[in-house]
């Protein structure tokens, strides 16, 4: 089987991994730790990195270091994973839904004002697939009503807005390092910063509560959020390579793009988007196939040895966040929308293959 996504472990990923293991220092404390947080920091150019135990905890992590509470609310997009809205509600505050964007499949900046109110606080935009986000409008729009900003970035390491990385302006920035994502920790998240008082805040909420210069005192109700110090040495090890892998990333994308054109040109598929103003990173390579249904071609190709993935459903339309609102560009694109392998260790080959597929589908 195909897979949809796979992560890239080589040898340096194992080297470090041993010698964190002899080192003795497998929990969260070790140099790995710290190396890894300074690197990420600097190869985003912020002061502040803190490594989490996941993306989730990091998104949690974020709300509570900037005070978000019940009664707030927080607007995200109604299209991306679950984690984003979740976090939300583990503070007890409103997650708010706003559609997305007909071309880049982000929130829709145009449709934000629309949900502010006098209770809310923050904005999460999510750069979903790879994609970003048009911060300029957002940060105008948080400026002129005192919100903060929380990028969701757990899909998009390294990608760019007007040529500068996103993760780099909110307040702060969450990562994800799950297995699936551009660089692996197995679990893991990263929140950055250039708020060193914040940083500094999540440092002492992501352990316990626990005050750094007094050992053992709690002066609040913390979590235990911190990522292990075999996490990190997978982190180095893999953030060395983030570039190597955005640039297959990149010629994935364009092997998928100049062999399904032709249909884009015929209106039987629509391909993944780049705005003239984005570096999209392609997580997935992500197509909305049209004029058929899109769960059958998922079937078509898995039993042709392929695996892809339904794009993510409309939060709102499940039990934990059911509203009746409407949301037209997320439901089109949710009900069209399927991932495509798109693993860095695929071949030119086999994306041919899974094209050839596709063609035969859709013909």
């Amino acid at each position: 089987m195909i897979p949809v996504l796979e992560p890239s472990i080589g040898k340096e990923e194992i080297e470090n991994v041993l010698e964190a293991v002899k080192s003795g220092w497998v929990s969260s404390k070790g140099e790995f730790i710290e190396k890894f947080e300074k690197e990420f920091a600097d190869y985003h150019g912020v002061k502040e990195a803190v490594s989490t135990s996941n993306g989730t905890t990091a998104l949690h992590l974020a709300l509570e270091s900037l005070g978000i509470k019940k009664g707030d609310e927080v607007i995200v997009p109604v299209l991306t994973f679950a984690a984003t809205a979740n976090a939300v509600i583990y503070c007890n505050a409103k997650p708010v839904f706003v559609d997305v964007h007909p071309e880049y499949w982000c929130i829709d900046p145009r449709k934000i004002e629309d949900k502010i109110t006098e209770n809310t606080r923050a904005i999460i935009p999510v750069h979903l697939y790879g994609h970003p986000c048009n911060m300029d409008w957002i940060m105008d729009i948080a400026e002129d009503h005192e919100l903060y900003v929380i990028e969701d970035v757990a899909e998009a390491h390294g990608a760019k807005y007007k040529n500068k990385k996103v993760g780099t302006f909110g307040d702060i920035s969450c990562f994800s390092f799950y297995g699936n994502k551009i660089i692996t920790t197995g679990e893991g998240g990263m929140c950055i910063t250039n708020n060193e008082e914040l940083a500094s805040e999540m440092r002492i909420l992501r352990d316990h509560g626990m005050r750094p210069d007094k050992k053992y005192w709690h002066d609040k109700i913390g979590f235990n959020y911190r990522m292990t110090n075999l996490q990190a040495a997978l982190g180095v090890a893999q953030l060395k390579k983030l570039d190597k892998f955005i640039n297959k990333k990149r010629k994935i994308a364009k092997i998928y793009k100049k062999n399904l054109y032709v249909f884009q040109e015929k209106k039987k598929v629509e391909l993944h988007p780049e705005m003239s103003w984005a570096k999209c990173v392609y997580w997935t390579y992500s197509i909305l196939l049209k004029n058929k249904p899109r769960d059958d071609l998922i079937k078509y190709l898995y039993h042709r040895g392929v695996d892809t993935r339904p794009f993510f459903y409309p939060l709102n339309i499940m039990p934990p966040h059911k509203k009746e609102e409407k949301h037209p560009n997320a439901y089109k694109i949710s009900k069209e929308g399927i991932n495509l392998p798109s693993s860095v260790n695929i071949n030119e080959e086999t994306i041919v293959h899974i094209c050839n597929l596709i063609e035969e589908f859709i013909k």
